[in-house]
């Protein structure tokens, strides 16, 4: 069994100067890559269950897939509840086997943030697991704008939470199909001259490859999190598979052509992070 929590694999990035991959799962084949892609680099992962994965899979299911594949290797795997928003969507994941939580009150004023990112820190804490909050609003491409991390909020955000890692907002944004954005690093640079906490980067997709590297090494950004590249890959590989084959049906043959394919894909995510 190689299961971590969040803190087991933060910590040793942001003392070895790399981050981790949080590869967002949708379904039992994108798991097993993403874990053989693991092992296969040699590198940790984190496996990131989300609202809409959640929403075709329940939890306590999630959770024996993520635990089931940990046995699998012998690198670190995280089973990470990524944005969960009440108290009950954290409470169940821990009781589903999870060891990690992030708790998502980024949308709500900061003092409610702080009070029940908390709850949820301690809740984990208790259970001998991790926690991760955000601060900002990190928005959706073509949905709710963002609300850049203030510094100061940051601070106070990770003395009083106790959170194991920080999601900020500094630019980044979810759902971004591709990468001509980028991070505001004077933002960054602000951020962690005022926390040790690990930092975390959702939406990472739409962040340059060149760029996400650079900051892996170089700053306290110790996760990112990598959800529509890869489901890009995925989709793109199924699309030719069956296009290769118009009379295929079973869908464990034609997902057997598509899995080498997320394998690498998250290999070259995974070995983009990491240091060198």
């Amino acid at each position: 069994m190689t299961l971590a929590t969040l803190a087991d694999v933060l910590q040793p990035a942001l003392k070895g100067g790399y981050a981790v991959g949080g590869l967002v799962t949708l379904g039992w084949e994108d798991m097993r890559a993403y874990v053989d892609a693991a092992e296969a680099e040699g590198l940790p992962v984190i496996l990131q269950a989300g609202p809409s994965c959640r929403a075709h899979t329940p939890l306590p299911v999630l959770g024996t897939m993520f635990r089931n594949l940990a046995n699998r290797v012998s690198v670190p795997v995280v089973a990470h509840l990524d944005h969960g928003y009440t108290f009950e969507d954290c409470e169940e994941a821990l009781d589903s086997g999870f060891t990690s939580l992030m708790f998502d009150g980024s949308r709500k004023p900061l003092v409610q943030n702080i009070d029940e990112t908390a709850k949820i820190a301690e809740m984990a804490h208790a259970a001998g697991i991790s926690c991760e909050g955000e601060i900002g609003f990190v928005g959706y491409s073509d949905g709710e704008n963002s609300l850049g991390t203030d510094p100061d909020e940051a601070a106070r955000f990770a003395r009083e939470t106790g959170v194991d890692g920080m999601a900020i907002s500094v630019g980044n944004v979810h759902l971004q199909q591709n990468k001509e954005g980028g991070l505001d690093e004077d933002r960054i640079r602000a951020i962690e001259t005022i926390t040790d906490v690990p930092l975390v980067i959702h939406g990472g997709s739409g962040v340059p490859t060149d760029q996400r590297k650079r900051l892996a090494q170089t700053t306290k950004i110790c996760k990112f999190n990598i959800g529509t590249e890869l489901r890009i890959a995925f989709g793109a590989s199924l699309r030719a598979a069956l296009a290769g084959d118009v009379d295929s049906f079973d869908r464990v043959q034609i997902l057997k052509q598509v899995e080498p394919d997320i394998q690498t894909a998250a290999r070259r995510v995974l070995r983009g992070l990491a240091a060198d």
